[in-house]
Parts: structure tokens; sequence; C-alpha cells
């Protein structure tokens, strides 16, 4: 079995991984001993330091070139998936994909971004970044799910909206806050997942649900922690520093209740064990989905506008009390 690709501070545990591995190629003699006791070292190792994840890297971690993509998880928690391509306007944007699929027999529309892996994917899908005609083929889609009275379960993974010129001239902001107003409005249940990056506007568009979840090593920002640091600290190096601050992380936003529920990856992330990973997210929305059945359409909606509504609450402490806080 190949290893997975090793980040910097996963380090020392690629390198107890490789003395097992290459314990386990040695033919002729009993290593079964060493073997266990290494294997019990590794799990040790594996819990302090993915249980201490900084927020760096949880980033790092949600951009691991091995990590599952959207493709990745419809493969293994959907049936029949059709793809529906196109936005009626201008193209088709392979940025986003989405289509009508069975999630265990019940049919839902799946919508989301996909990256690419090899370089010519890549480039065919623009790195996962959505141009406006990704969006409306996004909104398209949702609308033909209302029509049909079927939820919509959108997966999150991207950098951010385009920012090139092609995409500005064809009303990459408009696109962005058309698809808000629609999600806002949409009169069947909407869960959202965000399962390694969330960026800024590209994120939100497709964000907008009754239910929010996360995994628990996604990173979900208004603007990356590179730019972020860029556009504070004049220096892009200290992006460390600014994931710190931006709470990004799956824990410091479900704290801060922008999102409803994480969903925990296999010790090490998503792409140790996709499969296990894609059964619990899978679980995750059929339970939001039974808990959101029994609401009307008007409902629905209500329950999406105070869910949003009630974030950045605040308690207004008069002269008379705030002396004694």
């Amino acid at each position: 079995m190949a290893l997975p690709v090793a980040l910097e501070f996963e380090r020392p545990i690629a390198e107890l991984e490789r003395k097992i591995e290459e314990l386990r190629a040695v033919e002729g003699v009993d290593l079964s001993d060493e073997i266990g006791r290494l294997e019990k070292k590794l799990t040790c190792l594996k819990r302090e330091v993915y249980g201490h994840l900084s927020a760096w890297q949880c980033t790092q971690l949600a951009r691991h070139p091995q990590r599952p993509y959207m493709l990745d998880y419809v493969a293994l928690i959907a049936t029949e998936f059709q793809e529906l391509s196109g936005d009626r306007c201008f193209g088709n944007d392979k940025a986003i994909v989405g289509g009508l699929a069975r999630l265990d027999g019940r049919p839902v529309m799946l919508i989301g971004h996909q990256k690419g892996r090899e370089t010519k994917e890549k480039l065919a899908r623009n790195f996962g970044m959505p141009h406006p005609e990704g969006f409306r083929k996004s909104m398209r889609l949702m609308r033909l799910a209302e029509k049909f009275g079927v939820p919509v379960v959108t997966l999150i993974d991207t950098t951010g909206a385009y920012p090139g010129v092609g995409a500005e001239e064809r009303g990459q902001a408009a696109a962005i806050a058309s698809s808000l107003y629609l999600m806002a409005s949409l009169k069947v249940p909407i869960i959202v997942c965000v399962l390694s990056e969330g960026g800024s506007g590209g994120a939100l568009a497709i964000g907008v649900g009754n239910r929010v979840l996360m995994l628990s090593n996604a990173v979900y920002f208004v603007c990356s922690p590179e730019a972020c640091s860029a556009i504070l600290f004049k220096d892009a190096g200290k992006a460390p520093d600014a994931a710190e601050v931006m709470c990004i992380t799956a824990t410091d936003l479900f704290k801060l209740g922008v999102i409803d529920e994480i969903v925990e990856e296999p010790l090490g992330g998503a792409h140790r064990n996709p499969a296990q990973t894609a059964a619990r997210l899978k679980e995750a929305v059929l339970r939001h989905l039974d808990e959101l059945a029994g609401l009307g359409p008007e409902a629905i909606t209500v329950q999406r506008y105070e869910r949003f509504r009630k974030m950045g609450e605040f308690i207004e402490v008069g002269e008379a009390t705030s002396g004694n806080l």
C-alpha cells in the first residue's frame, strides 16, 4: 500500500510508517513483536500530532494533494448520479459539477466544486474556481430541484471564485449575489458540506443552507491566510499567524455558530480513509435531511433565514451595567 504524501509536520509519522513497511517487507524473519511495538508508538504519535493541529496545519491538510474531491465523495455515497451541464446562457463551467443522484434511495440534487488532480484536469476545471456560468448552472439545477421537490446537497471545496477579467466581464459578482438570493428563498431543504477549502464568495455562493456541515480538517474563510497576511502584515509569509486569528477551523466556526456540525475525519485526515470519511458524511447528511423532512416549504425558508440572521448577534450593555463587567 502506497503511503500518503507527508506534510512538513507529518514527517515523524511518515518516517515511522516507512520503517514499519520496511519491516513488513522482510522475509524469513518473525518481526511481529517489533512491528507491533512500532504500531503502538505510531498510534500514540498520530493522536499527539493530529489532536493538537494549529489552524495553519488544518489548512495544509485541507489542501493535501491526495485529499478526496467532490466527485470522489459522489462515487462513494451516491448512486444513479446523472450530471447536468451548462447554464443555458454562456457555457459549461467544469469547476462546478451538479446533477441528480440518490442517497440510500433518496433523490437529491448534488452540486459542488471539483478541483481536478492531474495538470490537464486542473486546467479544465480551472483549479475549482468557478466562473459566473458555473454559479448560473448551479442556480439552474437548484430551481430544477425546487420544481420537483428534491433536496439540495452542496459540497464545497474551492479557494474562491475566479477573479479574472473575463469572469468579471460576464458578471461574477452579480452571479454570486443572485445565487445567495436564490438559496435564501429556495423552498426545499439545503444541506451544505464544507469538504476541504471553503474560500470567499466562491464557497458562499453555494453555501446558504438549512444546515451547514464541515469536515473536521476543513477550513472556511473569507480570504486565504496568505491573502490575509499580505493585506494585514504586508507579508504573505506570515500566513500561519493570520490563520490563527481568522477563526477558520471547524472547531472555531462551530463555537461561533457558523456551522451546525463537525463531521469527524479518520485520524490523519480524509485522504487516509476516504471510504470511512464518506460514510460519516453520508450519515450526517441523511440525518439532517430526516430532521428537516417534517417542515413545509415556507417553514424551510424561515428556518434558513433565521439561521443566518442569528450570526453576529450581540447584546448592547448599558452604561449602568458596563462598569460591573
